[in-house]
């Protein structure tokens, strides 16, 4: 994405009124305008997909950043975080590996962007069946676990006090380009990031979309998933998500009032 950065070239000096003053030239004014965003052709007319949307976030990742000198451990940070979970996205999507290629469990995501302090991934699902939808929840679901068990342990060696969770919320729905179709814009983006910052969970789904009515689809999880009604700011008072069965028990009993049986 480009950025402003005026040079030294970019300036000159003048004199106005019998005082010499430093000035933007103005063809370097003039560039700072929306192609700076990155997004193309923002006339173009809106493509739409039938997505699945995800938002993966670090909690504590703010105040990961106010410690001493976090120019050192921040960018050391974000190159391990993120190049483990992009490796992490394609490992839960390889079902077998052939000598001509790779036999996926749901399609790769066409879209992941960094965010400051996670990523938004979107999957098109527009001719997905049900079961490959599934997988992508239960991949998530896997993914926030191993940066646990596995992503942790390595990187406290390497900087102090890194973010302690990653936090994941899916949603399913229609998500629309924007320019180039280098981004994207959707109530299920809206959804995915305030299911993430749900009390008591670090792992959340929209129940609108989703097929867990059988008894195979309850085995992904373990028997571990169980929808909720639950009051979702600037979204409605009665959505339906689901969360981890263990989270539930786990959880402080003022946050397990907000989650409310169906």
């Amino acid at each position: 994405m480009p950025t402003f950065i005026p040079t030294d070239s970019d300036f000159d000096t003048i004199g106005s009124k019998g005082r010499k003053k430093h000035v933007l030239k103005k063809d370097a004014f003039n560039a700072f305008n929306s192609s700076l965003l990155g997004l193309g052709e923002l006339k173009k007319e809106s493509s739409s997909t039938d997505a699945i949307a995800a938002i993966f976030d670090l909690q504590g990742f703010t105040n990961f950043c106010k410690q001493i000198e976090p120019h050192l451990s921040v960018p050391l940070f974000l190159s391990e975080f993120l190049g483990w979970l992009m490796e992490a996205l394609k490992l839960e999507m390889k079902r077998h590996t052939y000598k001509k290629g790779i036999l996926l469990w749901s399609p790769l995501p066409f879209l992941v962007k960094f965010m400051g302090d996670g990523l938004l991934v979107l999957w098109d699902v527009s001719s997905v069946e049900a079961v490959k939808r599934r997988n992508i929840v239960v991949s998530a679901s896997i993914i926030c676990d191993n940066y646990e068990k596995e992503f942790l342990p390595t990187i406290r060696s390497k900087v102090v006090e890194p973010p302690p969770k990653l936090r994941c919320g899916l949603a399913r729905g229609t998500v629309f380009s924007v320019g180039d179709g280098n981004d994207y814009v959707g109530s299920c983006i809206n959804m995915a990031a305030r299911l993430q910052k749900m009390p008591g969970v670090t792992f959340a789904f929209n129940r609108r979309g989703f097929e867990f009515e059988n008894v195979s689809a309850d085995g992904f999880f373990g028997g571990d998933i169980i929808i909720k009604q639950v009051s979702i700011r600037g979204i409605g008072e009665n959505e339906l998500v689901g969360i981890l069965k263990s989270e539930f028990k786990s959880m402080k009993a003022y946050d397990r009032k907000r989650y409310r049986k169906v």
